[in-house]
């Protein structure tokens, strides 16, 4: 595995697993959290893991489109929605799957969507570290 040097590093504690708390090191997140409805929580009024997975790879997804957008002296500001699924694993335990939507300008041709959708799959951190380990499926929509 290659090191890298740290720009920053997210620190936070969770008190309970998925019926816990969860507290950042900086206040910012302060939260109780339960599995989801479907999962036998109590409802959707809570936050789980799998939508703080959802919301920090879309925010991340997002700013590597605008990062290779702007190589290209493009200005895009992309929606993008990121959909991820938890399921039974062959053999036991769970996966995570995620499915990610990416709305571009209609000034943007669906090509060139594509082509920034790709290369920022290559560079995002999120896409790093899930790469070869669950399934993550691309989709520009219109």
């Amino acid at each position: 595995m290659e090191s890298m040097e740290a720009l920053y590093t997210a620190i936070a504690t969770t008190v309970g697993g998925r019926s816990g708390h969860v507290k950042s090191s900086d206040g910012v997140i302060n939260m109780e959290i339960r599995p989801p409805k479907e999962m036998g929580g109590p409802d959707a009024s809570y936050v789980n893991p799998e939508l703080l997975f959802a919301a920090g790879y879309s925010a991340c997804f997002g700013s590597a489109i605008s990062h290779v957008a702007l190589e290209r002296n493009l200005r895009v500001r992309p929606e993008v929605t990121a959909k991820v699924s938890i399921g039974n694993k062959d053999g036991g335990g769970y996966q995570l799957a995620v499915e990610m939507d990416v709305k571009f300008p209609e000034s943007v041709s669906l090509q060139d969507a594509q082509t920034l959708v790709e290369e920022a799959h290559q560079i995002c951190p999120y896409s790093n570290a899930t790469r070869n380990n669950i399934e993550v499926k691309l989709n520009v929509v219109r």
